[in-house]
């Protein structure tokens, strides 16, 4: 049911997606294929209906593994549910309105003076759904760490004193993530990295504290 209200609207979510693009003189899309054109507007919808479902696929499965809880975690389960949904449309946003815009100002404008974009919508489309998934998952890095440190696999203060390696990996994430090569479109990813890792951390201990109570 998404889909199809997702495919109704598809075209305006193409305007969208090719919004982002801010330049006085944007690129012209084409399609290079005959089934191209519609295919961007079926994987549009699909990734739109995608994430309208979301909620709902996430309420059922907990649905059902929630009688396996206690009254108390159930009750917890329900606002942890509530903020992984509300994180992963912070991060798909956060993409959407800073990471993805810089980044497409930069590479239509580095050393492109003698030539012209024409960019294919169908790998345009792909670059961008891509690196707004992944930013979507980004954001779920406190409740990962959260979930970890509740099953025992590490402890807060374990991931405290090994800050430092942490910021190394998520400048390399981050490096090999974005999708430019300046330091400064890098820094708009390794940077929610340290603050999510720092907000899982205090999670992690808040949530223990309360338990010890």
């Amino acid at each position: 049911m998404s889909f199809v209200a997702s495919f109704y609207f598809s075209e305006q979510l193409l305007k969208l997606l090719t919004g982002l693009i801010t330049l006085e003189k944007g690129p012209t899309f084409v399609f290079l294929s005959p089934a191209e054109a519609l295919w961007s507007n079926f994987k549009v919808a699909l990734f739109a209906g995608v994430i309208l479902a979301l909620p709902v696929v996430l309420y059922q499965i907990w649905r059902f593994v929630s009688p396996a809880f206690s009254e108390t975690e159930r009750r917890y389960g329900v606002l942890f549910l509530i903020l992984v949904i509300i994180s992963f449309g912070i991060g798909l946003l956060f993409c959407y309105f800073v990471v993805l815009r810089f980044a497409m100002n930069f590479l239509l404008t580095y050393k492109t003076a003698d030539l012209t974009p024409m960019i294919s919508i169908g790998y345009y489309l792909d670059f961008v759904i891509k690196f707004m998934l992944a930013f979507g998952i980004i954001f779920e890095l406190p409740f990962i760490i959260i979930f970890l440190t509740r099953i025992g696999l590490f402890t807060p203060e374990f991931l405290a004193k090994n800050r430092k390696y942490a910021i190394l990996l998520n400048f390399i994430i981050a490096a090999v993530l974005t999708p430019t090569p300046d330091v400064f479109n890098q820094l708009l990813m390794a940077g929610p990295l340290i603050v999510l890792y720092e907000i899982g951390i205090i999670g992690a201990k808040l949530l223990r504290k309360k338990e010890e109570v």
